[in-house]
């Protein structure tokens, strides 16, 4: 009979037994936590297309204003997310009147006997024109000082696009500096005496359309359509087609190029602090820091949809929407490694983007 130490191992059980103790249990909390829902009902589908078409939206209006300044100058304006965020602190400013946290501005009332751009629809319709105007002569001024300045001087695209990295960084500094980094939540009754939501009912579950949504799906399809009148049937749009397409010949043309230069600041810049209006309406002000992630989205939604087109930015925003409204709630935290993943799989494919064309340079 053999004495000593038996050798620890792994412990045996019965060949019947094609499962161990340890995988079953490990396998069953594997199970029963974070499982998501693949088997969605038809009513969660309705209401994860309406999410997606809502937030799409706001990434295509975003995205137009890198698209336009990108097919005039061929770069990117990464000052568009800091304009992003002054539209929409602008419109809070109308809207609230005053800043409660932190800041410089701490304390300061604009009015004393409660702000005229709230409590109705149209006074708030009226805000978040004003906060877009501002924000488009807010982009005029960095083209004046961060692209003119590089480009009467001949200066590679390189260091206009950093130069206009370190003026989204002053703007978001001085806008901490001026209001804080907390979270600014619009009032309820911004809208007035409005439904916050409507309902319907499909199958066994209801499908919820927030009044936020609806504002959003209708700015959307106004701005898209004066956006595509704007381009395709006036002066100033042929214009600016035409200094896109070659700005020496639009030139010896007598089309001031400088001139049509700023118009397409200033549109993007609208279209920028209409965007940042919507989303922070819908979602609140999230920081001075809270352009700069959508502006990262709104890079991709225009490299997804192709650089310089405007159909495709459309259609880029919608794409990358519509993929993060249907990521299952238990990986929500993940949407953003979930859009990028599909821009990295689409590009495998389509270098040129959805609705890009591919460009042969002369060497």
């Amino acid at each position: 009979m053999r004495t000593g130490h038996r050798k620890c191992g792994r412990p045996t059980f019965p060949r019947s037994s094609r499962k161990s103790p340890w995988c079953t249990l490990l396998l069953s909390r594997v199970s029963t936590r974070n499982r998501p829902n693949f088997g969605a009902s038809p009513s969660q589908l309705v209401q994860n297309l309406l999410n997606g078409l809502a937030i799409g939206s706001v990434y295509a209006i975003f995205a137009l204003g890198y698209t336009l300044v990108f097919s005039i100058l061929g770069i990117i304006n990464f000052a568009h997310g800091a304009v992003f965020t002054l539209g929409a602190y602008f419109t809070y400013t109308l809207v609230v009147g005053q800043f409660e946290n932190n800041g410089l501005l701490r304390g300061v009332n604009l009015f004393p006997q409660g702000s005229p751009f709230a409590g109705s629809p149209w006074t708030f319709a009226l805000a978040t024109l004003i906060g877009a105007v501002v924000a488009g002569l807010i982009a005029v001024l960095i083209e004046r000082l961060a692209f003119r300045p590089m480009r009467a001087r001949g200066a590679e695209p390189l260091l206009a696009l950093v130069s206009s990295l370190g003026v989204a960084l002053v703007i978001v500094n001085l806008i901490q500096l001026l209001v804080g980094a907390e979270i600014y939540n619009f009032p309820a009754n911004a809208y007035g005496e409005v439904r916050p939501a409507l309902s319907f009912q499909l199958g066994e579950r209801v499908v919820i359309i927030r009044t936020v949504q609806l504002i959003i799906f209708a700015v959307s399809l106004v701005m898209l359509a004066v956006l595509g009148y704007v381009i395709g049937r006036t002066r100033v749009g042929k214009a600016l087609r035409a200094v896109a397409e070659s700005p020496g010949t639009a030139s010896l043309l007598g089309i001031s190029v400088d001139r049509f230069i700023l118009i397409t600041f200033f549109l993007s810049g609208v279209l920028g602090g209409l965007a940042g209006t919507l989303v922070g309406t819908a979602f609140g002000v999230a920081g001075p820091y809270f352009g700069v992630t959508y502006g990262l989205k709104g890079l991709a939604v225009i490299v997804l949809g192709g650089l310089g087109s405007i159909p495709g930015a459309v259609v880029g925003g919608l794409v990358i929407g519509l993929a993060e409204a249907f990521v299952p709630g238990d990986y929500s935290a993940y949407k953003d490694a979930v859009a990028f993943a599909l821009l990295f799989a689409i590009l495998l494919v389509r270098p040129q983007g959805l609705l890009g064309r591919t460009q042969i340079q002369k060497v």
